[in-house]
């Protein structure tokens, strides 16, 4: 049988307004029921999310699935808070499933500030350096105990090779759009790049939305639900799909990323592109989307030959 696992089918997920958030909260924390409800714009995939009044957000897990790191938030971020420099958040009380909701919830406190884009960074260097120092503390942490590669964060931490089939069902849409032959070698160089097999903690989702900027510095990192312990090169493909050029080379240089690690955390990068493009590409109302893929993924091969100059290319 195959060690690879399998990621299943897609998670059905649920729809969740704020007047069945309304009703959870007056059942369970009756202390907060006077406290107005309203959706957070862009809440997410994997939780809906409200504003609890203006200290307080609700998370509800939208799928089964997702429900599976309620728990392992609630054990671990107050533990990784402690160790890191920036603010995350830290859950203050879990919810039970209601009579209209069937998974357990969160209540946390709202950590302000804008999701970072390109536009809103002051400093694109200092911003890399910044999030390295942030993963830097982050991978320090006492990876005992700690939640290994699993449904609970779509095996985030383990092999690249869980995602082989969707870089191939993605390739094959996407023959006339993308150039396939050296899509594929920086594929099988992610796929070849050896693990030490060294836990360290990882966030698994460093993505712009997930980090919060005020005045155009870092401010905080949120989302953790896919966190854990295992590999943690799924938390190096922000620096193909946000950070510039320099600021690329900083954080590479912060973090002393070796080339293994490095090719993996372009595997990462590489394979949530194509996917973005496959879903993306022939739907006019995803076209400013889709643009958006199509840059990352030029960023990411640009980078990967100019890194193979003094190299020799990879034998096909």
């Amino acid at each position: 049988m195959s060690d690879v696992p399998d990621l299943g089918p897609v998670p059905q997920r649920i729809t969740v307004d704020a007047e069945q958030v309304r009703r959870l909260v007056a059942d369970q924390f009756p202390h907060l029921a006077d406290l107005p409800i309203e959706p957070v714009a862009n809440g997410g995939w994997d939780n809906w999310t409200f504003h609890l009044g203006p200290d307080l957000l609700v998370r509800l897990p939208s799928a089964a699935e997702y429900a599976l790191a309620v728990d392992k938030e609630h054990r671990w971020l107050p533990a990784l808070a402690a160790r890191l420099p920036l603010p995350i958040p830290t859950p203050v009380a879990r919810g039970q499933p209601g009579v209209d909701y069937p998974y357990p919830w969160s209540i946390y406190r709202w950590l302000g500030g804008e999701p970072a884009s390109l536009d809103r960074i002051a400093d694109p260097a200092r911003f890399a350096v910044d999030l390295a120092e942030f993963l830097a503390a982050l991978r320090s942490v006492d990876a005992a105990c700690g939640p290994q590669p699993g449904v609970h964060n779509w095996f985030r931490g383990g092999t690249l090779r869980t995602y082989d089939k969707i870089v191939e069902q993605a390739l094959a849409e996407l023959d006339d759009h993308v150039d396939v032959e050296l899509v594929r070698e920086i594929w099988a160089t992610a796929l070849d790049a050896r693990w030490d097999g060294v836990d360290r903690w990882f966030h698994g989702d460093i993505a712009q939305g997930n980090l919060l900027l005020a005045d155009g510095q870092l401010a905080a990192v949120i989302d953790f639900g896919t966190c854990g312990v295992g590999d943690p090169a799924c938390d190096l493909a922000i620096a193909w799909t946000l950070l510039t050029v320099e600021g690329r080379q900083a954080f590479r240089a912060r973090l002393s990323v070796d080339d293994a690690t490095w090719a993996r955390g372009r595997g990462w990068a590489l394979w949530k592109t194509l996917a973005t493009c496959s879903y993306t590409f022939d739907a006019p109302e995803d076209a400013a989307e889709f643009a958006n893929a199509q840059r990352i993924l030029a960023e990411i091969l640009s980078e990967y030959v100019a890194s193979t100059v003094t190299k020799p290319r990879r034998q096909q």
